[in-house]
């Protein structure tokens, strides 16, 4: 099958979700460190664990929610798939909405015809207030994915520069001993992007990056937007900010030996009253907000072992916490992008 044919294709069988309402989907409570405490992303995953605690088959009943989740995604993709192939206007309709992605998806290095997009987003806004608060955001809860890209421009705000907004993916749904996987921005130093593996409800790897390093574009400052993409391939993930790669994880590989020392935030020419102080805020947590990125790190290296699972499909979302004072994360342009091969 020649690649025009097969881009053809694709752009009649994505899936998309273009009359979907807007809705936010975010809650916070008081809860242990980040680490111990992002959840899972489904309301249906967490009747099923529920279910699953009185009954004792853990495993089967887990198994049984992600492999029923990955089949509605599949009987979905069929159905658009086949509405699509018999009402031209439609397919005209699918191809105009996905055109931002399939212009996109070469900056990852992917080829359009290797994959369908599962979902394009809605604006969303995950706002938390006080301390160690956790909240969470998908509209789409039912659709699993084990390779993929996923992408959204973010929005901060944060009073702690230790708090922040990312994603979760692989994740099994477990509402009290998560396995999972985040790629979590936080405003510490010139901006912080780490990689968390957690299994059974603990941190077991932890892999540090500075985007300053790589994209000179990215902004810490409060208000400011970056895109942020992740592309899970197999035992690798890689990251992006603004289009520029910021590093690669290897699943299959322990944690950081050692955090390098961070930049330190750099305060614009002609900056505000407003970014000043935040310049200035952000300084005086910077310290802080080194120990914490330290402790994470001691913490995945103290639970790390070599039989560690490394996690190959699950459920996806947005991702906010707050170490302290009020947390707003928007997640914008977002997108999920399926990987077949």
């Amino acid at each position: 099958m020649t690649r025009l044919v097969k881009y053809s294709l694709i752009l009649i069988g994505v899936v998309i979700f273009t009359t979907a309402g807007v809705s936010c989907s975010s809650n916070g409570s008081a809860l242990l460190p980040m680490y111990q405490t992002l959840t899972p992303i489904s309301a249906a995953v967490r009747e099923t664990i529920t279910a699953r605690a009185s009954s004792g088959n853990s495993d089967g009943m887990l198994s049984t929610a992600i492999a029923k989740a990955t089949s509605q995604a599949d009987i979905i993709y069929s159905t658009q798939t086949a509405v699509a192939v018999l009402n031209n206007p439609s397919r005209l309709a699918t191809a105009t909405a996905i055109a931002p992605v399939v212009a996109e998806l070469p900056r990852y290095g992917i080829d359009p015809a290797d994959g369908y997009v599962a979902w394009q987003h809605p604006p969303v806004t995950i706002n938390l207030q006080g301390n160690q608060q956790t909240g969470y955001a998908n509209n789409y809860q039912s659709i699993t994915a084990g390779d993929f890209v996923l992408a959204a421009d973010i929005t901060w705000h944060t009073f702690n520069s230790s708090s922040g907004c990312g994603f979760t993916f692989r994740s099994d749904g477990n509402t009290n001993q998560p396995s999972q996987y985040i790629v979590n921005m936080t405003r510490v130093a010139s901006g912080h992007m780490a990689f968390i593996g957690m299994a059974n409800g603990k941190l077991v790897n932890y892999q540090s990056f500075f985007p300053i390093d790589k994209d000179k574009s990215f902004n810490w400052a409060n208000d400011s937007t970056n895109r942020i993409a992740v592309v899970a391939r197999g035992n690798l993930v890689d990251l992006y900010t603004n289009g520029e790669w910021v590093g690669q994880v290897d699943l299959t590989k322990p944690p950081s030996e050692s955090i390098a020392y961070p930049p330190a935030p750099v305060l614009p020419p002609g900056a505000s009253a407003a970014v000043t102080q935040d310049y200035n805020d952000q300084l005086s947590q910077l310290n802080a907000g080194i120990d914490q990125l330290n402790g994470q790190l001691v913490q995945a290296k103290q639970n790390y072992t070599s039989s560690t699972v490394v996690l190959t499909n699950g459920f996806l979302g947005f991702v906010g916490f707050s170490q302290s004072g009020n947390t707003v994360c928007t997640f914008d342009n977002a997108w999920l992008f399926v990987l077949l091969k």
